[in-house]
């Protein structure tokens, strides 16, 4: 038995001082009193938590983890120790791997891949084609937490771009259907227009003007009315401008069918970054003005955005050279998106309950993963020990990602990650990762 001894823990809308025992991979009770002395005996080990914040371990609902066939920027092994080191417990990574993950059979193996490889618990979504409705189909929705449709460019044949193609998948397809929102044609019309300014050089800055908040919102717009059509359980993925918001709905999430997630990049960086970080903050869809990123604050607040995730999706830093049409879009965060999160709560805009509520619990109740994302008696012990005293300072030499670098290098948190527990034991500690991989699959209950 181990016993972590009066922490502030903040769990379901609410801080205490308490203290938590863990038995084997699970909670097995939680004091809010003096723990009783025969207990406190009988533990292998008792830790002191006091002025420790406790937390459950955050669930990131995107992630591209690069294996296979990408594996020289990132892989499960490498990508998982870091989201350990910054609080992440468990993940859900994208298709668009080497192979495509498109397959029932590629998926499987993916599974297979994770469970010898993986520190965090994890999950695969199921990539949808123009031609695959069929694997589609067969989706396990116990074991796979959705289909993920590109609706905006991708690698391969993942750009599912035929209107009868996506009319099959959303009236077809009864699992969570998770997209990408850009719309292809004004990229398209966009690229061609700067081209002629600039010609194949076009400067990073125009990055949020090509890529534009009317190819967002077109594309999410799209989405949500064939979902209403055919009545689909829809998550928008990486939300990232004002005028999006007002297609989504502020009702609870157990009442939605249609919901949204906002990326900890669209939280906390603008369009006047570009200047400072370049194609460091070059994602898809484009980080993009003040306004967009203040409307997504406010929309999280209110509860039309649904849960925090990272879209982690890590390149070499060769990779990220040149302006919008030769950089790789993308980058890493898994490691620090749960300290951007309490930086913020730090600075006022948000409650460290609300942070854990939407980082930890919404992508829990969203998705359906069974015995995770709260401290609950008989649930898995997937914890995170935060030190509100410490601050952490992001430098090359404590950044784990195996590409070796993160656009908030340089930046300083007034808080650390102490420790991570993944299923019961300590999977990060005071800054080293075991060696030890204690990742699981996730189950899920009613995705």
């Amino acid at each position: 038995m181990l016993l972590i001894n009066k922490a502030t823990v903040i769990n379901e809308g609410e801080s205490f001082i308490g203290s938590v025992l863990i038995e084997g991979e699970r909670v097995s009770q939680v004091f809010r009193n003096e723990v009783p002395e025969r207990i406190m005996n009988a533990c292998e080990r008792v830790i002191d938590a006091r002025g420790l914040y406790l937390i459950p371990g955050v669930i990131d609902d995107q992630v591209h983890f690069r294996e296979p066939g990408l594996t020289h920027k990132g892989d499960i092994f490498s990508e998982s120790r870091a989201a350990v080191a910054g609080g992440v417990t468990s993940y859900m990574e994208m298709p668009n791997t080497n192979p495509q993950t498109v397959t029932n059979d590629a998926l499987i193996r993916k599974l297979e891949m994770a469970a010898e490889r993986s520190a965090a618990n994890f999950s695969f979504y199921l990539g949808a084609t123009n031609d695959n409705i069929n694997e589609l189909r067969k989706v396990d929705k116990k074991h796979v937490c959705g289909v993920k449709v590109f609706m905006g460019a991708s690698t391969g044949n993942m750009l599912v771009d035929n209107e009868r193609s996506l009319q099959q998948i959303f009236a077809e397809v009864d699992s969570l259907i998770a997209t990408h929102c850009e719309k292809e044609e004004i990229i398209r019309d966009n690229v061609d227009l700067y081209k002629k300014k600039f010609g194949e050089d076009i400067p990073i800055e125009y990055h949020p003007v090509i890529r534009s908040a009317e190819a967002c919102y077109q594309s999410s717009a799209q989405a949500i009315e064939l979902a209403d059509k055919y009545g689909s359980r829809l998550h928008v993925l990486h939300l990232s401008t004002a005028r999006e918001m007002s297609l989504l709905s502020n009702s609870s999430l157990e009442d939605k069918k249609i919901t949204g997630e906002v990326c900890v990049h669209h939280l906390w960086f603008t369009e006047e970054d570009y200047e400072r970080l370049g194609a460091r903050i070059k994602w898809n869809p484009a980080i993009k003005s003040v306004g967009d990123r203040d409307a997504l604050r406010d929309a999280l607040t209110e509860g039309k955005l649904d849960v925090i995730a990272t879209d982690h999706a890590p390149h070499l830093l060769t990779e990220k050279e040149g302006g919008c049409l030769k950089a790789a879009s993308g980058g890493p965060l898994v490691q620090h998106s749960l300290q951007v999160m309490m930086e913020l709560a730090h600075d006022g805009l948000y409650l460290r309950e609300f942070v854990v509520d939407k980082m930890c619990h919404a992508p829990a109740r969203l998705f359906g993963v069974k015995d995770r994302g709260f401290i609950r008696e008989g649930y898995f012990a997937d914890l995170v020990l935060i030190n509100p005293a410490e601050s952490f300072k992001v430098k090359t030499e404590n950044i784990l990602y195996k590409c070796g670098w993160s656009p908030f290098e340089g930046e300083t948190f007034h808080n650390t990650i102490s420790k991570t527990f993944v299923n019961g034991q300590i999977a990060f500690e005071d800054g080293v990762v075991s060696e030890k991989l204690y990742g699981k699959a996730l189950e899920f209950e009613n995705n």
